[in-house]
């Protein structure tokens, strides 16, 4: 195939670069045209050069070159069983490996290579499989958490549009009970003015009529004249409106999270053995190979715990990877901290009586049952 026409990737020769690969040496692992064979062989003599047809590569076993001695001229075709290391006829005839028992190295790349292949059949057929459908499954958890992040955001808008109108309400119905009483006391000061203006016209009449009588001739008219000074001395109750005063609630921001609603916190959990190995059912003629067992870790003490219980210790449940809740032989669930040891918080059941049971909620809320 010629380079310069063909429009597919083509092997040059590792000597020249120019010409096609026809040749491959197993000795050096080089590719070569047939022209740069001899030059090739020819550069290095001290070696057993084996070339081979580029389709008949690596036919020829390369057997690895030993550590201990000359790594290009000595090359190891046994296996020391005792020292796990592959090793050369020097090694084998000096006093190092004397006694030792050897296998053919063949044999141990043998039963590594059926090794590796179990484990690529492994990998192929049942490890990725388990991988993907673990990152379906967290990509699948973080769609939903997603979604239920969304409807928690829009629960706690909903309760504030309904706080919202509670306390529109609640201001409409305070000023009209404003408006209210400010109409009845101005309704009862207009009727005390219209009573002064009354009073107020009585002495203006009463002042014009003794004038009159002053000014006359007739005494008759004097004599009957006849004053209401003593009645108006007695002056009006003053009546002064109270107003009425709006003591405004104290707006503290814990008090008000108690009355509008709290945020419990969210949490991630770590579960070891969360995820179960995926298998693979196989046809009986395909052959059946040992299921795969997800193998438990030897248990170990992280920290002892002095419940304070005065019988028994009946449950655990973990809150997270930090916190556990507990329950005895009395009403009181404990919460402690496992790094510490410590008691955190302590619950009594409502009704007084034993919790049998107690689990944690996804939520993180503690449930219990009590005896009865």
């Amino acid at each position: 195939m010629d380079p310069r026409t063909s429009a597919q990737d083509v092997m040059l020769c590792d000597l020249c670069e120019t010409a096609v690969v026809q040749m491959h040496c197993d000795t050096c692992l080089v590719n070569l045209c047939k022209a740069c064979v001899g030059e090739h062989i020819s550069t290095d003599e001290s070696k057993d050069h084996k070339v081979v047809k580029f389709d008949s590569r690596k036919s020829t076993l390369l057997f690895p070159g030993c550590e201990s001695h000359s790594h290009d001229e000595e090359r190891c075709e046994m296996y020391c069983n005792q020292c796990d290391i592959p090793v050369c006829n020097t090694c084998i005839a000096s006093d190092h490996h004397l006694g030792h028992k050897y296998s053919k190295i063949l044999q141990i790349l043998d039963e590594k290579r059926n090794k590796i292949m179990k484990d690529v059949t492994e990998l192929n057929e049942t490890i990725y499989p388990t991988y993907h459908d673990i990152a379906s499954d967290v990509q699948n958890r973080m769609s939903q958490l997603e979604k239920e992040y969304g409807d928690l955001s829009t629960a706690i808008t909903k309760h504030g549009e309904d706080w919202h109108r509670e306390i529109d309400k609640l201001v409409k119905k305070l000023k009209a009970e404003v408006d209210e009483m400010k109409n009845k006391q101005l309704q009862t000061l207009q009727k005390h003015l219209d009573e002064i203006n009354k009073t107020m016209a009585g002495i203006k009449d009463e002042i014009n009529s003794v004038e009159m009588a002053i000014d006359t001739n007739d005494l008759s008219k004097l004599f009957s004249v006849t004053s209401n000074v003593d009645i108006y001395r007695n002056l009006p109750h003053k009546i002064m409106p109270s107003l009425p005063k709006f003591k405004p609630g104290k707006i503290q921001g814990e008090n008000l999270i108690k009355l509008y609603g709290s945020l419990a916190s969210g949490y991630l959990t770590s579960n070891e053995h969360g995820y179960s190995m995926k298998t693979i059912q196989k046809s009986p003629e395909a052959g059946s190979s040992p299921p795969v067992k997800q193998l438990l870790n030897e248990p170990e003490t992280v920290t002892t715990i002095d419940t304070g219980y005065r019988g028994y210790l009946y449950n655990v449940a973990c809150l997270s990877s930090e916190e556990i809740w507990t329950s005895g032989s009395d009403s009181t669930m404990k919460l402690f901290s496992i790094n510490q040891g410590s008691l955190l918080k302590s619950i009594t059941s409502t009704s007084g009586k034993v919790s049998t049971n107690i689990a944690v909620t996804k939520c993180g809320d503690l449930v219990y049952t009590d005896l009865k």
